[in-house]
């Protein structure tokens, strides 16, 4: 790739492009994210979001416009690697319970124990069993983090199989993105359909009233981003709130519901 194009492609994903209705959002949902981290100190409160998705559907992205003004003390990104043999014999959440918040934090899983309803046994990484456990303990595990006063919103980023392979290629020829190039992505394409009933499974089976998993339409990678913090800031409350910035497009950020699994409102 030519460097002229490697500069379009990096401008196409950045805010600095003259794009001024996009900036004035984002700068205006930041504002509000940052009144929303002051209440979190200020109040003793417990955030974690956790995001899953298919690969490249633009969680890196996502999470860094959630976090860029944040108090770096209190707001923490977790994106875990291959767990060591210590941590495969442990008790499976034992691994992601070390980094949940305490009070005034909030806390961002770039990925997240849902690794033991998509990429493990997709490709073969865990049992049948073991995936078969989790699906029928992570509800309760999340309960008690309910209850032990964590705020808790999984969000699951869509996107079309023709909308991934461009981005993966985009990784391949960026030499910027190359480190976000692994084994896992070379074989997404190839197991799309087996990538999309885990998906399916996984929201069966682990959506709750509890816990419930949101949609996102990530086709568009600037809406998604800005109706993620809308969504997130529409369902809290904290000091100094203007409500109508963060009504999120439900076209873009939804609920997930079984219905949606028979029509072309998620990606097959």
């Amino acid at each position: 790739m030519s460097s002229k194009n490697r500069k379009k492609n990096q401008v196409a994903d950045d805010e600095d492009d003259g794009n001024g209705e996009y900036k004035k959002d984002l700068y205006e949902l930041q504002v509000e994210l940052v009144k929303l981290h002051k209440d979190i100190i200020a109040n003793n409160r417990k955030f974690l979001v956790i995001f899953e998705g298919r690969d490249a559907a633009g969680k890196d992205g996502t999470i860094k416009r959630l976090t860029e003004h944040l108090s770096p003390r209190e707001a923490r990104i977790i994106a875990l690697g291959k767990p060591s043999d210590r941590e495969t014999s442990q008790w499976y959440f034992q691994r992601y319970s070390r980094y949940l918040p305490a009070a005034q934090e909030i806390v961002f899983f770039n990925r997240s124990w849902y690794n033991r309803a998509g990429v493990e046994p997709v490709m073969g990484y865990c049992s049948e069993a073991e995936h078969e456990q989790f699906l029928s303990t992570v509800s309760s595990f999340e309960e008690m983090l309910i209850g032990a006063g964590i705020t808790l919103y999984k969000y699951y980023l869509d996107i079309t199989r023709d909308e991934q392979k461009k981005r993966l290629e985009d990784r391949r020829k960026d030499p910027l993105k190359q480190w976000k190039l692994s084994p896992v992505d070379d074989a997404a394409l190839k197991h799309w359909s087996d990538y999309s009933k885990a998906r399916d499974l996984m929201f069966a089976r682990t959506h709750t009233l509890h816990a419930p998993w949101y949609v996102v339409c990530a086709n568009d990678k600037r809406e998604a981003r800005l109706n993620v913090m809308r969504d997130l800031l529409n369902r809290t409350t904290y000091e100094g709130k203007k409500q109508k910035l963060t009504i999120p497009d439900m076209n873009i950020v939804f609920p997930f519901d079984p219905a949606q699994l028979k029509s072309d409102r998620i990606a097959k």
